[in-house]
């Protein structure tokens, strides 16, 4: 074991001691750094716990906070250093000083040793001289060392002893010089206090208990020739036996001194009364002292008689007789013996209170059950209502889910770089779900095409292959010719006599085993028969080739993916998965080619094309692309962090300027009150009736019972009355202006400093608020920036995890600039994962014993506690998944989270945080998917619908505005966008579909923008004269779409915001 004083609460760390081992080839765990062994991985992994606490202390240095690792590595290297430091020559002496010390204090002690040592020199030290002759120290060392003692001066007292010191010097080592200690130093860096106690720390230990002695370490003792044998008096045992010594003395001195004081009473010793510092009283001292001597002896009567003793000390009293065991003395016949008081022990005090947090599963149950969970697949892990279910989920199995969650957030995360819209994970599913010949979706086919690229690059671009692939094994040329395998039956031995029982049966196990060898043989054949035609599929069909030219047309993707996969399929961790899909898209039984493996990936079912986008998908974090975006995110990061320091730095020093502004606003403020408004008095008549002003000030032509004769009349007379009320409202107008005019002359005018002050307070309130908005835009350009992970909100008391997707690595509602970004969301749910398969075993699913323990302590295992507290919807492992789709669902969530856990505490701390942008999302997407509909008005249209028409019908107005077309139908509006490109008419059945589904109505602008063309076509033909606008271009890239149900697409659209 390392020989180490690494402190855990103040004390060296114990380290265990090696177990007996009895079998040699018992496996067995090691910590290199302490030398201890386990037998079991769990006591290991408890062990390492402990060590990575950040709370050991290192010994030399008094570092604190650091794991037990951190704090060897220091020890061990601030110990090598001290021992070089420190002089040799000293080394041995001041150990010998320190052995044995009782001093409990180590400060104390260092300043002992440093008081004794610091004008001492030793043999072998370096050390500086005074030597006459010379104006510098002349550096030497001490050869020899002569100490005299005190004398006895003629007047009795002891004169100082001194040293002489022989010191050979280093410039010329034939000469010594003989000095005194007054002309001898030692280099102040080599000897002092802190070095002193960081060498006294590494060499000298002491044990825990009050007046231990300091002892030098074994092996340091051993090389100074310092004796180790603890004096008696300084053993624990020998202390021990004193201190029991000193309490059975006390003990016995109180039994005495009861006894002296008369008790005799069998219920024990009188208790004196309490004696109280007497008030101050007018008599005089003799006659205080007598009352004093009067109460003290009733009080001795009272105790005596309490007792049944009404004998003063003293006092004669009959005995009984010794051979009457059962006569009493006169005094205590007829008295009642004192009654026998049993005294209950006092119970344990109470355990104090947790310290929260706690272990999450250590809390009791509450009453609350978690809001249930929705499910987006058909197998679900528990029996469901139809309600929990997505109305995607018919065809997806749970399998899916988490790779459907996976790819949408690879590729929205990363769209930059794969150079496409971000699209909402509603219109994800629901383009896997209902692509197929008769609905082609653009977003289907961008996303593979995308993807693909990345992977290889083009012809242009040099056509490297970014990934790494397996090598396929090369086929012979020639092949042998096939020999048939199966055994030549043999003719059956004819016996040569008479057929008996046993050879009989000898032929017949023959038979047997040779026909099981044929079957095993046939068997054999038929698993090693391929499974799927991919081979004479890519005959001829260089799939790395047609990738680097971008030939992606007429299933050209379809069969680059075979080959991938193909190739792929080499590689034992997805041989599997890969064999698996090939057996979907080349079967047996149909005719291998490109059309064919065009029409059944149309067709493949949701899960496979799910599984088969994943491996692609995972195969991009290889690329250098992928691998560059994130190093730049992460140097935009740190640039980022750093201007927030100086903007959390800048605010600081504004909210200081600020608190002394309003120190002064307060120094000024009294001298600056304007005085206070006078109380204008109440009119009253003398006969008590309050004047009504407003009446009198009508004008006493109108009234009310007055009609005008006719209507020419009457707005005559309503025209007279309006200039009338005019007249009067400009009069009241200007006596307020007066009045207010007069009262600002009266109030002092503040003074210039006061008026400064305000506005310097002002001006600082603004700056903050300004730091604080460009801190609140620098945290979200750092949410969006951070990309290499997924981010969880945190876990729950059964380790099931939390995910928002929008709470890292994308804008909130995606990019604003997308073609659906009117949808205002990303995936809008919370998913909830379940716990994978080591926390399911450690905590839930426990061993049968713990599970005993858990129920004596809670009355329920912990599964049990799971299904009570989960309600009827669980999630049981990581590959289940569900989620939470409305903010009444976050809100009853919040209040099951308990915050005296360790886990939920961090989850609801991050569900807090961004509950408002969740409810926000949630309700943007039940906007989008049209889940929440209004009830419909009196017209038959919904509010919400009737908005929308008017939405509509501005868009088409603008849009005939811009452009000298008028809008043809199918034609949408997106956020913040004015299109300007022609639009392109739209067949009426291909309206229909897009209503029916919303994944047709994205478009992939990015790649028309940034590379002219999507990604599923072929790059237009180089044109003479570049057009003044892109409107040429887009509408050339649309005419070259081969199907007429293509979207058109959108005009030039704003600057693309940057996802950091």
């Amino acid at each position: 074991m390392v020989n180490v004083q690494v402190q855990f609460k103040r004390k060296p760390v114990q380290f265990l001691p090696v177990p007996e081992i009895d079998d040699e080839q018992q496996e067995v765990w090691h910590i290199p750094q302490t030398g201890e062994v386990f037998l079991t991985y769990e006591d290991y992994l408890n062990r390492m716990d402990f060590y990575k606490q950040k709370r050991f202390i290192c010994t030399i240095t008094g570092h604190s906070g650091m794991t037990f690792f951190d704090a060897l590595e220091s020890e061990l290297a601030n110990a090598a250093e001290v021992d070089d430091i420190f002089p040799e020559a000293l080394k041995g002496p001041v150990l010998r000083r320190v052995q044995f010390s009782t001093v409990s204090r180590i400060d104390t002690l260092v300043d002992q040793i440093y008081d004794e040592f610091k004008n001492d020199y030793y043999p072998g030290e370096a050390v500086l001289v005074e030597v006459m002759g010379h104006t510098e120290k002349l550096h030497g060392v001490v050869r020899d060392k002569t100490r005299f003692g005190s004398k006895v001066l003629p007047d009795g007292t002891f004169s100082k002893p001194f040293a002489t010191y022989f010191v050979s010097l280093n410039m010329s080592p034939a000469e010594e010089a003989v000095v005194d200690d007054a002309h001898i130093f030692r280099d102040r860096k080599i000897f002092t206090k802190q070095v002193l106690r960081q060498y006294i720390k590494k060499t000298v230990t002491r044990e825990a208990w009050n007046g231990a002695p300091w002892l030098v370490k074994n092996e340091v003792a051993e090389k100074y020739h310092i004796d180790t044998r603890v004096p008696a008096h300084l053993r624990f045992d020998t202390k021990l036996q004193e201190r029991k010594q000193l309490q059975a003395q006390k003990r016995m001195s109180n039994h005495d001194s009861s006894i002296l004081s008369g008790s005799m009473s069998p219920t024990g010793p009188v208790r004196l009364p309490e004696l109280k510092p007497a008030p101050k009283s007018h008599k005089s001292k003799a006659q205080q002292a007598a009352q004093a001597e009067r109460a003290l002896l009733r009080a001795k009567q009272q105790a005596m008689q309490a007792n049944g003793n009404v004998h003063e000390p003293g006092q004669f009293m009959h005995l009984p007789l010794p051979g009457n065991p059962f006569q009493f003395p006169i005094s205590f016949r007829g008295q009642i013996p004192p009654p026998m008081v049993l005294q209950t022990p006092e119970p344990p005090p109470p355990p104090p209170p947790p310290k929260y947090p706690i272990e999450d599963l250590q809390l009791g149950f509450r009453g609350h059950v978690r809001p249930p969970l929705k499910f987006m697949c058909n197998d679900t892990p528990v029996q469901v209502e139809a309600e929990s279910k997505s109305p995607l989920s018919e065809k997806i199995l749970m399998k899916s889910v988490g790779p459907l969650l996976e790819t949408w957030d690879t590729l929205n995360v990363y769209c930059e770089i794969f150079k496409l819209d971000s699209f909402t994970f509603d219109d994800y599913v629901e383009a896997m779900l209902v692509a197929s010949e008769e609905v082609p979706v653009e977003l289907f086919t961008e996303i593979h095409c995308s993807v693909l690229k990345i992977l290889v690059g083009s012809e242009a671009d040099g056509g490297k292959v970014q990934i790494q692939l397996p090598e396929l094994e090369e086929e012979e040329e020639e092949e042998e010719p096939e020999e048939s395998t199966a055994p030549t039956p043999e003719p059956e031995p004819q016996p040569s006599g008479r057929a008996t029982r046993s050879s009989m049966a000898k032929l017949e196990a023959e038979r047997l085993a040779a026909e099981l060898a044929a079957a095993e043989q046939e068997e054999a054949e038929m698993e090693d028969a391929p499974r799927h035609r991919a081979e004479e599929v890519l005959q001829g069909f260089d799939w790395i080739e047609q990738l680097k030219k971008r030939n992606f047309k007429d299933g050209g993707w379809e069969l680059i993916m075979v080959g991938l996969l193909h190739q792929l399929s080499k590689n034992e961790r997805l041989a599997a998965s890969c064999e698996e899909l090939l057996e979907q898209l080349v079967p047996v039984d149909t005719e291998p080619s490109q059309e064919t493996v065009r029409q059944r990936y149309a067709t493949l079912d949701v899960n496979y094309r799910v599984q088969a986008l994943q491996i692609i998908c995972m195969l991009t974090a290889e690329t250098k692309a992928i691998r560059g975006y994130m190093e730049d995110c992460s140097e935009t990061m740190t640039a980022y962090r750093k201007e927030k320091i100086e903007w959390q730095r800048k605010r600081k020093q504004l909210i200081e300027e600020l608190k002394g502004l309003n120190d002064q606003r307060k120094i000024l403020l009294p001298d600056n009150l304007p005085p206070s408004p006078p109380l204008k008095p109440t009119e009253v008549a003398t006969n008590g009736d309050v004047k009504m002003t407003d009446v009198d000030d009508l004008p006493a032509t109108q009234t009310s019972d007055e009609i005008p004769d006719s209507e020419e009349d009457g707005r005559k007379l309503r025209r007279g009355h309006d200039r009338a009320v005019e007249r009067k409202r400009k009069a009241e107008k200007e006596a307020e202006r007066k009045e207010k005019a007069e009262a600002a002359a009266k109030v002092p005018k503040q003074s210039k400093q006061f008026t400064k002050v305000l506005k310097d307070i002002q001006k600082r309130e603004d700056e903050i608020a300004e730091c604080e908005k460009e801190i609140a835009i620098i945290d979200n350009d750092l949410r969006e920036a951070d990309c290499p992970r997924t981010r969880v909100l945190g876990k729950d008391r059964f380790w099931n995890r939390y995910y928002w997707f929008e709470r890292n690595g994308m804008p909130y509602g995606g990019l604003p600039d997308s073609s659906t970004a009117e949808a205002e969301y990303a995936n809008g749910c919370i998913w909830v994962q379940g716990p994978d398969e080591l926390e399911r075993e450690g905590y839930i699913d426990m061993k049968e014993e713990w599970q005993e323990e858990y129920k004596a302590k809670f009355e329920m295992t912990v599964p049990e506690r799971k299904k009570l507290e989960e309600g009827r919807t669980s999630v049981f492992n990581a590959r289940q998944w569900g989620y939470y789709d409305r903010e009444e669902d976050v809100d009853k969530l919040l209040t099951w989270l308990d915050p005296r856990g360790f886990n939920e505490l961090k989850l609801r701390k991050e569900l807090v945080n961004y509950r408002d942008k969740i409810a926000k999302n949630m309700v943007n997407r039940r906007k989008y998917l049209g889940i929440d509909r209004p009830v419909p008005a009196e017209n038959g249209t919904t509010a919400a619908g009737s908005a929308t028409e008017e939405k509509k019908e501005e868009d088409k107005e603008s849009v005939a505005a811009a452009s000298p077309e008028p809008p043809q139908k199918g034609k949408r509006s997106t956020r913040g966008r004015q299109s300007t490109a022609a639009a392109v008419p739209v067949p009426e059945e291909v309206g229909e579909t897009k209503q029916k589904y919303r994944c047709l109505n994205w478009t992939n602008t990015t790649a028309i923008e940034e590379i002219g063309h999507l990604h599923s076509l072929e790059p237009p033909p180089a044109r003479s004269r570049k057009p003044t606008k892109k409107k040429g271009e887009i509408q050339q890239t649309q005419e070259l779409v081969a199907e007429p149900v293509a979207n058109a697409t959108r005009g030039k659209k704003g600057g693309r915001q940057s996802m950091k």
